[in-house]
């Protein structure tokens, strides 16, 4: 809990801090503009991630297999989602790298090993309905 109400306190902070020296080298027009255009642009590339990996999804269910690669895509994006609607060019970066493919597969490796080591030691527990 600690660590939430720290990032509270401190992200936001960093995004005014980003803003004002942003601002200072380019203008604060071209800043305006950049938050739009990376929001726009994230959530238009979240939007064909999104169906790309609901339909893969799909597909593997048919085919009787899991879709555990597909579910885990499907948080990475649905995060990124909502980083980009956030206002800070700080969270539109951290959502455009979760939703971009070649730049979630890192965080994808990590989620999966940090899901096998806690279903491991017993934290986290899948039961069969």
């Amino acid at each position: 809990m600690r660590w939430l109400i720290l990032a509270l306190l401190v992200i936001p902070a960093a995004e005014i801090g980003v803003f004002i020296w942003l601002g200072n080298m380019i203008g604060p027009w071209w800043v305006i503009f950049l938050i739009l255009f990376t929001g726009i642009a994230g959530v238009a590339i979240a939007k064909k991630q999104g169906i790309d990996t609901w339909n893969r999804a799909r597909v593997m269910m048919s085919q009787g297999q899991p879709p555990g690669e597909a579910m885990i895509d499907g948080i990475c994006i649905f995060m990124g989602s909502i980083l980009l609607f956030l206002p800070g060019l700080i969270s539109d970066i951290a959502g455009i790298i979760l939703i971009l493919p070649f730049a979630r597969r890192p965080i994808k490796r990590w989620i999966y090993y940090y899901l096998r080591r806690k279903m491991k030691n017993g934290t986290i527990i899948f039961r069969k309905w």
